[in-house]
């Protein structure tokens, strides 16, 4: 069984906005592999601490239970290439807007997955 140390020491993802809003200025992060561990700090050093405290919890209760955690994707396994099937009215109505904007179809849709 993986500790508690082991997962906190994998290179998971953090995916971090900078919020201007209505409540005021902060920063929201998330783990990416971990759904539903996310946390907000009124700094980013804030955020930073608050994310591993939520993380810690969040594998804690995952141990605890029995429950698989997922790990971090290596990037070696990662091609940068997927396939995917979609309806031709969409592929069409994608061809077209791609000639519009004079690029190739994979750059537009590159483009519109990135978003």
């Amino acid at each position: 069984m993986r500790t508690l140390d082991y997962y906190m020491n994998l290179p998971y993802t953090k995916i971090i906005q900078e919020i201007h809003d209505e409540s005021g200025h902060y920063f929201y992060g998330k783990i990416l592999e971990l759904d539903g561990c996310q946390s907000t700090g009124e700094t980013l050093e804030e955020l930073n601490a608050n994310l591993k405290e939520a993380m810690e919890g969040y594998i804690e209760v995952m141990i605890e239970n029995k429950m698989e955690i997922p790990e971090p994707v290596k990037e070696e396994s990662l091609s940068g290439k997927f396939v995917i099937r979609v309806p031709k009215s969409l592929h069409r109505r994608l061809v077209v807007e791609a000639e519009r904007e004079g690029v190739s179809l994979n750059q537009y849709a590159m483009y519109k997955l990135a978003r």
